[in-house]
């Protein structure tokens, strides 16, 4: 069996700079624990944050700010927390998604599980979702503090600089 995915693994060891972004119609700095839990946890395994923002969840202002960042260069990484739902004010997934040139379904799908792990049935009403757009690597989770942190902890931190390293090497 190939281990390749090891080895690239290892080459790939490095920060990557990242942008933190929160959708919320109803966050601030002081109440948003999900984005500085997403935040705090990137930090730690020895990532740089280089922009953190929450946005409304309006199309138009989340399609603003991925082509903002990816337009500016200085991050290699957009990892969105929030708006990821059913509701009818849940936008995040729509935007995205349209966006996204390369996607990766395995990260949905292996999210859903773990959440389902967790928390049960309640796993289907998540669109977490991950790709590639204008060289960038795009991840979206739901917004809730358990979800980051299992998404941080199973899925971003053990790949995210592979991702990075794939889509810029």
């Amino acid at each position: 069996m190939s281990q390749s995915h090891l080895e690239h693994r290892a080459r790939a060891r490095r920060s990557v700079a990242c942008a933190v972004i929160t959708v919320s119609d109803t966050r601030t700095e002081e109440t948003d624990h999900s984005g500085q839990l997403m935040k705090e946890g990137l930090t730690a395994a020895g990532h740089t944050i280089v922009h953190y923002q929450i946005v409304p969840d309006e199309p138009e202002q989340i399609r603003a700010v991925v082509e903002q960042l990816v337009g500016e260069g200085k991050c290699e990484a957009l990892l969105f927390n929030g708006g990821t739902g059913i509701s009818r004010r849940d936008t995040t997934f729509e935007v995205l998604d349209g966006l996204l040139e390369k996607r990766l379904p395995g990260f949905g799908e292996i999210f859903r599980l773990l959440s389902y792990q967790e928390i049960g049935s309640a796993a289907i009403h998540s669109r977490a979702t991950a790709g590639v757009y204008r060289g960038k690597v795009i991840i979206s989770v739901p917004g809730s503090s358990g979800a980051v942190r299992l998404a941080l902890e199973k899925l971003i931190l053990p790949e995210l600089p592979h991702l990075v390293w794939e889509v810029t090497r």
